[in-house]
């Protein structure tokens, strides 16, 4: 039997190299003597197994220095090596995900498992345990339930697990077997050439087992239809686009494995009173010209009930008054928002004759001072049109 090369005789390096420079190397030597390089060719493959075999020991820290110290005698017996341990090509691509899976190293292919289909994924146990899925459910709640808080009932269908198999998906006596295409890998290798592509298994769909004989409750899927009654707390100062996580409300896990969780995604409804800017509220206060210009107190609406804010005399249109803490409450128990008052002074409606005599006597006796920014405007329009008329000409 032929004595083995040296392993950094193997990659071409020195013993001294670097993680990199031993990544690299192989990554060169796997690129050469691919199978699908080399179709038919022993002595490629036969350099392929070798590199594998080199790069496996020399990547390792740990078998590196056992190797550096006895040489392959380190490995002898079956501890470790492709020559003793008998693996198989697609042992070798899963070996190594961490070098074909494309993270770091030089080369023009990007991710290299991708381009020549190599990786695979551990065999699973055809009975393991399986997790249930996590489930969305959208809700929709006034802005007084997102402003105050409320408690809700939300009823919905959700994959549960089977009460006649107990979600293994198998009939009474039967059992799920490795899967026969893939060998409970879950993915098969398609096309030919140097292009191969990995799929999921046909047969399994994935799962890497079988059934000898589906349950006839669930037909084989584990889980059946299952109505779910959940009780929903919602905090005060919930926003619109929150999501609130219920834990272990989502769908059944199979063969004894765990419930994924319900994801609640809130919709508030717009109010009709306040606007919403973060913790922020902002509300319009309607005030009549008469308040406006002498001042005195309004009436303004906030969570908490309505508050009285004086304004001075010649409060303009539109002019905004800061409440503090006068907002939404903060989920994380900071301090609460402001609320923001915009006076919005309101045009006189409905007058009856008395008031309409008292308005055009107030008319009577108004002055361009007494309406300062319509004389403002007036003033800008005379230069304005001065303007264009000595250009005009």
């Amino acid at each position: 039997m032929a004595s083995k090369r040296d392993y950094y005789e193997v990659l071409g390096v020195g013993k001294d190299a670097t993680a990199d420079q031993i990544k690299s190397a192989y990554r060169k030597l796997a690129m050469k003597y691919h199978p699908d390089r080399n179709p038919g060719d022993k002595a490629a493959e036969e350099k392929f197994k070798e590199a594998a075999e080199a790069y496996d020991v020399l990547h390792d820290q740990e078998k590196r220095a056992r190797y550096d110290q006895f040489g392959h005698q380190a490995f002898e017996g079956g501890a470790g090596g492709y020559g003793a341990g008998g693996m198989d090509m697609n042992d070798i691509f899963a070996a190594f995900g961490d070098l074909f899976g494309g993270r770091g190293g030089g080369g023009g292919f990007g991710g290299f498992g991708d381009f020549f289909g190599g990786g695979r994924a551990a065999r699973p146990d055809p009975n393991a345990p399986m997790d249930g899925d996590d489930m969305s459910f959208q809700l929709e709640i006034d802005f007084e339930e997102a402003l105050f808080g409320s408690e809700r009932t939300i009823d919905l269908t959700v994959p549960g697990q089977c009460p006649e198999c107990n979600g293994s998906g198998a009939a009474a006596g039967s059992k799920r077997v490795t899967c026969a295409t893939c060998h409970g890998r879950g993915i098969v290798m398609g096309g030919g050439g140097f292009l191969r592509i990995q799929q999921t298994c046909p047969t399994c769909g994935g799962q890497g087992s079988t059934l000898e004989k589906p349950c006839r409750n669930c037909r084989g899927r584990g889980q059946v239809a299952t109505p779910q009654h959940i009780s929903l707390k919602i905090p005060a100062g919930i926003d619109n686009g929150s999501r609130l996580r219920v834990a272990g409300k989502g769908a059944g896990g199979i063969r004894g494995g765990a419930n994924g969780d319900l994801y609640v995604l809130l919709r508030v409804n717009p109010s009709e009173i306040f606007e919403r800017d973060g913790l922020d509220l902002g509300v319009d206060v309607p005030v009549s010209p008469i308040i406006a210009a002498l001042g005195g107190k309004v009436d303004v609406p906030t969570p908490d009930g309505v508050a009285q804010l004086t304004i001075p005399a010649g409060t303009a249109n539109g002019r905004i008054f800061r409440l503090r803490g006068k907002g939404v409450a903060n989920l994380r128990g900071g301090t609460p928002g402001d609320l923001s008052a915009r006076i919005v002074i309101e045009v006189p409606a409905n007058l009856d004759r008395k008031q309409r005599e008292a308005l055009e006597a107030f008319q009577k006796l108004a002055k361009d001072s007494t309406f300062p920014q319509a004389q403002s405007l007036s003033n800008k329009l005379k230069i304005f049109y001065s303007h264009r008329d000595k250009l005009r000409k």
